[in-house]
């Protein structure tokens, strides 16, 4: 095949699969079902063959990936619908755990073995079985986790502790370089950077590898060193 046609073949397929994503809504790998995992590779699937397929067009293609999409959301309209369908379609949680005892016939129709938990239970930082009251296998493969009360982190609340207010931080100084937008935004100007440079004997921003601002903790600097400085200048 001509690299021409599958450089606009392959443009084609990439823009409409975008374009298909987000009219489905897809935002995160990690929120999608196994339906809507199984869809996503059979529409790749689609695209890819008919890239690679002399005798598929552009039009071709389009189509395919039209009516895909058509029959994806169809489903998805389905579901939000009729309440009924989404235990087929989209499965349904299982509590794998119940008030601290391994619920056996779940994991079983999970195909999920005491291994696999704790490797899922590792991953929300829970090492041992005995931290937990309640875990529920989400549709998506992932595990939500309530651990028991003496295992829970202490709040503030616990301790009558006074709620503060938190505060993102803002990059001014990045890499050498300033960045106006984030210093207007912080409610400050150059001669504010002038400044605060001066005060940690530094002239110019371009020695500045970071220049962090956080309205409850004010400045965090660090200079650049001496290797990075010589690799800008090269």
């Amino acid at each position: 095949m001509a690299i021409g046609s599958i450089t606009v073949e392959l443009l084609v397929g990439f823009i409409a699969l975008l374009i298909l994503t987000k009219a489905l809504g897809k935002t995160q790998i990690t929120q999608i079902t196994p339906f809507d995992f199984i869809s996503s590779l059979v529409l790749g699937e689609l695209v890819g063959n008919a890239i690679y397929d002399k005798d598929v067009n552009i039009q071709s293609i389009l189509y395919a990936v039209l009516l895909w999409g058509v029959l994806i959301y169809v489903v998805e309209w389905i579901t939000q619908k009729f309440r009924g369908t989404r235990n087929i379609l989209e499965g349904n949680p299982s509590i794998v755990i119940h008030k601290g005892k391994i619920n056996r016939d779940q994991l079983k129709k999970s195909k999920l073995d005491i291994n696999q938990l704790k490797n899922l239970l590792r991953q929300k930082d829970v090492f041992s079985l005995r931290e937990v009251e309640f875990a529920i296998l989400e549709t998506n493969g992932s595990i939500s986790v309530l651990k028991k009360s003496e295992y829970l982190q202490p709040t503030k609340q616990d301790f009558n502790l006074k709620k503060e207010q938190g505060y993102l931080s803002v990059d001014i100084i990045s890499d050498g370089k300033v960045d106006l937008e984030n210093l207007k935004d912080a409610g400050f100007n150059e001669i504010w950077i002038d400044k605060i440079l001066k005060e940690h004997k530094i002239d110019d921003p371009k020695d500045v590898l970071i220049l962090e601002w956080k309205e409850d903790e004010g400045v965090f600097l660090q200079k650049m060193d001496k290797k990075n400085k010589q690799k800008k200048s090269r």
